[in-house]
This record gives structure tokens, sequence and C-alpha cells, in this order.
């Protein structure tokens, strides 16, 4: 069970580590890296090899702005790829939305919500979980889980305001 994450500058560490936090918590291998699509073109190409040939299930990416990462990743390989846009430019994620999830037909990127690296980890899980049955269980599990607390949630909100 591995996945490679690839974001496109040091400076989006921070809204990627809830993915590797997530992945960790299932038992998943994360390799991290921070290789440009613009100015790391080849340490790019030879990771993307890399993950061909490690037993790396999935790979998330994140980017801002133009956010090609995704997309450049995505032609490089047939493993499936997550793209989440980032926010950070004059245009608060939008950009990097509209471009992660404009792919051309045959090259797909799965896309996130702007800044939703933690769905991007839960994504990677539901897809290596056809592989991983133990995933699928603690996955289950999870939403029996966020089913009681939302329930419980519930009921104490009805003894709040019962007459």
């Amino acid at each position: 069970m591995r996945v490679a994450i690839i974001m496109g500058s040091t400076s989006d560490l921070a809204k990627v580590e809830p993915a590797v936090e997530v992945l960790k918590k299932y038992g998943v291998t994360v390799d991290v890296r921070c290789l440009s699509a613009h100015r790391a073109h080849a340490g790019l190409a030879a990771f993307i090899e890399e993950t061909g040939q490690n037993g790396t299930d999935v790979i998330i990416t994140a980017a801002g702005m133009a956010a090609a990462l995704p997309g450049v990743v995505a032609s490089q390989t047939v493993l499936p790829v997550i793209g989440i846009p980032l926010s950070g430019s004059v245009l608060d994620g939008m950009d990097a939305l509209y471009s992660i999830v404009q792919m051309p037909s045959g090259i797909p990127v799965a896309t996130v919500a702007i800044n939703g690296s933690k769905n991007a980890a839960y994504l990677a899980i539901e897809i290596m979980a056809i592989k991983y049955p133990e995933l699928k269980e603690q996955l289950l599990q999870e939403r029996k889980d966020m089913e009681a607390s939302a329930m419980k949630a519930n009921e104490e909100m009805i003894a709040k305001f019962a007459d």
C-alpha cells in the first residue's frame, strides 16, 4: 500500500500534510516529493517512472495557480492521479481548480476541493481498498464511527431543545 504525493513548491507542504497524516493513520507508505512541473521536469519524470516500479498504487498531486503538475504527472503514467488545487493566488485557488479539472479526454485527473488534501487521501484509500481489503474494513469502520458521532450530536441537540 503505497501513495506518492508530489507538490510543486515547498510552500505547499502545510496544505499537503493533512493527507500524509490520513494515509499514515491507515498504514499506507507515503513518498513525498517537491518537484515542479515547470522547474524540475527531469526530476519529476524520473520520479514518475520510479512510481511505476516501486509498488505505488496512487499518486496525489498538489499545485496552485496554473497547476500544470497534476496533468503532467497524469500524462506520464496510467496510475490513478488525484489533483489537489491549492489556493494562494489572486484567484484564491479557482485558477488551479479549473486547470486540474479540465483535462483532455484520455488523461484524467480526479480532482478534489481547493485545499482538499484530506479528501485526496481518502479517495486514494478508497481506490486502494479495491485491492487491499484491510483498507476497506478500516474505511467502513470510520464511516460507522462518523455516523455514530453525528447521531450523538443530533440526540444532544434534541435533548437541549426538548420542552
